[in-house]
Parts: C-alpha cells; structure tokens; sequence
C-alpha cells in the first residue's frame, strides 16, 4: 500500500443558530496538518433527478487509522484542491487500529 497521495482533514464545528444547527468546515488553507493515504477514484455513478443530471464522483482511500476521521467529515486532495465527503462509517480494516479505508463521495453536476 503506497501511502503516497496528500491530504488534509477537514473537521466540522457546529453551532445552533435561532435553534437550527449549523455545520461549517475550515477553509484547507487553515488546517495545518496534512496524511497521506492512497486514493482511487472509480469514474461515478449517474444520476438525474428533476431534469437535474448529477454525477456522484466517488472514490476509496486507503491510510493509517485515525480515530479523528469520522463519518461527518471532508476531506480535501492537495494535488487537486478537491473536497470530498466521507460516505458513512470508515472501517478499521481488521479491527486492529492500524490501517483504515474511507468511502468518499462528491457531488457535481450540469443542468
């Protein structure tokens, strides 16, 4: 497993604002501290909804386990300036805290 791609994850804070809450991530520019895992992108699911075509990217990362990477989370590619959400749980590969693989998925589109 050639860990050899940078990334930088990206944590939400929320705040309730007027009752409602609010998610907001950090700019990429502001976190400081970056992984590296390796990342595969599968060219997309299609999708069109309300005469809207949408094409879920969607990729796999493979890195060492982080107990700070969570289901809520982004993670934003350094070599493209891409941000990408994790798509459900990241699974501790073997259970034994060592390696771990994330789902992720990002949605873009045209009219």
């Amino acid at each position: 497993m050639p860990f050899d791609v940078s990334m930088k994850l990206l944590k939400p804070t929320t705040t309730v604002v007027k009752g409602v809450t609010k998610k907001t991530f950090p700019d990429p520019k502001d976190v400081t501290e970056v992984f590296f895992g390796s990342f595969r992108t599968f060219g997309g699911t299609e999708n069109t909804s309300n005469n809207v075509y949408v094409l879920y990217d969607t990729a796999t990362v493979d890195t060492w386990y982080n107990p700070e990477i969570t289901g809520d989370c982004k993670i934003y590619i350094c070599d493209t300036g891409e941000i990408y959400d994790v798509a459900g749980r990241p699974e501790d590969i073997g259970m034994r805290h060592q390696f771990m693989q994330l789902k992720l998925e990002k949605a873009g589109g045209k009219p």
